[in-house]
């Protein structure tokens, strides 16, 4: 230990050397981490996707929070962007603000959650940065993707008489995060218990279905910050009005059993974010062809509402009561 109380350390370079280098072998573009810039080709035909997301400590992770864990899902939010873009994963970069109470075991354990992220998520690490700070522990991925020119579907497009489909199920991970917080009293089946914290740490960006969304969908977006927030941005940014049956979003076995005994955390479910799941619209004469790509794709796609005339804004069909007051309906980050 220093004098500081921070365990001995192998130093910037000595972490890179060992645990980040290996990592960036399949960019031959980003030299071994050895300069201090990378380069990439693209091809002609292709634009580049560029998406970030950070990660604080006490704000989007519980300090304890297994590094693997952190890792993949620092790699999978990133990924959720692109495949909410249409976009094939490229490259990322990576930034990590560490207190000086991180030690080797640490970042060697994160860099291996990287790791595992890459080989499932098809990317490799293009170089980056690391600094020490005296806040919170830090993390910040900058992913790239490639799109055919001019073919990445934006939050804007969608159309009245368009279908709105959602991908997988909602509300898993908010129902893990209350799982980690003690929030959720009843007796809750460990295998339950397993799928919804895995929904949480490792979350699966639907990266197998980006070619079929550039096919179908007008408009598109990630859902991270709950479904109705998220969805709220879709028409907003549109200028169209969606309309949503409730009653419809796709809940998951372990969500559906926990819902019986408590039907109150169906506003959990429409709000409580972190799912990573695409929502799209798309024509609503395609929605058979829709559904035939989501089985090829092993992804599950439901349709949950369409786009109808009115003013910007969200109708949610379905809700009794309380249920119907919720608020911005999902986080806010500032």
């Amino acid at each position: 230990m220093t004098d500081q109380g921070a365990p001995v350390s192998l130093g910037e370079f000595g972490r890179i050397e060992r645990f980040f280098r290996p990592l960036a072998m399949g960019v031959p573009g980003a030299f071994d981490l050895t300069d201090d810039a990378a380069v990439l080709d693209v091809p002609y035909d292709q634009q580049l996707v560029v998406t970030t997301d950070a990660m604080v400590s006490g704000v989007h992770f519980l300090p304890h929070d297994n590094p693997a864990d952190l890792a993949w899902k620092l790699l999978a939010v990133n990924m959720s962007d692109l495949a909410a873009k249409g976009a094939e994963p490229l490259a990322y970069s990576l930034v990590t603000a560490l207190p000086k109470t991180i030690g080797d075991e640490w970042v060697e354990a994160f860099a291996k959650g990287l790791g595992e992220a890459q080989r499932q998520f098809r990317i490799n690490l293009l170089g980056g940065d690391s600094v020490s700070t005296s806040g919170p522990l830090s993390l910040t991925v900058t992913a790239l993707g490639l799109v055919p020119c001019n073919r990445m579907i934006r939050r804007k497009g969608a159309r009245v008489g368009d279908a709105l489909f959602v991908t997988g199920s909602i509300g898993d991970a908010a129902l893990g995060l209350r799982l980690v917080q003690g929030a959720l009293t009843q007796p809750i089946p460990e295998g339950d218990r397993a799928y919804l914290l895995s929904r949480l740490h490792r979350p699966l960006p639907r990266l197998d279905l980006v070619a079929s969304l550039r096919v179908f969908g007008t408009a598109a977006l990630d859902i991270s910050d709950g479904l109705v927030a998220d969805l709220r941005h879709l028409a907003v940014t549109s200028k169209v009005r969606l309309q949503v049956d409730t009653q419809a979003v796709p809940l998951s076995g372990a969500a559906l059993r926990l819902l019986v005994g408590v039907p109150a955390l169906r506003r959990v479910v429409l709000t409580g974010g972190d799912d990573y799941e695409v929502a799209f619209t798309a024509p609503a004469d395609k929605a058979e062809d829709i559904a035939a790509a989501g089985i090829n794709a092993g992804i599950k796609v439901t349709r949950i509402g369409k786009v109808v005339e009115g003013e910007p804004g969200l109708d949610l069909l379905g809700l009794e009561g309380a249920e119907t007051d919720l608020g911005v309906g999902g986080w806010r980050h500032c």
